[in-house]
């Protein structure tokens, strides 16, 4: 799974957390993903896929809740790495 991946990366990177426990069911709060993070992860997500996310999407919980939305927003085919 390539977000996981990616998650695990940003995470480590500025939180810090070691990226091998972070799974689906991470609770972001619980890794070191505050609010102001979650924003600036969602901004590099949304650069990446080159999509847009909607300003009335609920907060994710979890690791895996925020892959969920981002499965729904990227395009079916990979944009160009």
């Amino acid at each position: 799974m390539e977000m996981l991946e990616l998650l695990k990366e940003f995470i480590q990177r500025r939180v810090g957390t070691p990226a091998e426990p972070i799974t689906l069911e991470s609770k972001l709060e619980a890794i070191g993903v505050d609010s102001l993070m979650l924003l600036d992860l969602m901004f590099d997500l949304e650069d990446k896929y080159k999509v847009r996310m909607p300003d009335d999407i609920p907060r994710p919980e979890t690791v895996g809740d925020l892959i969920a939305i981002f499965e729904k927003l990227k395009p079916t085919t990979a944009p160009n790495e």
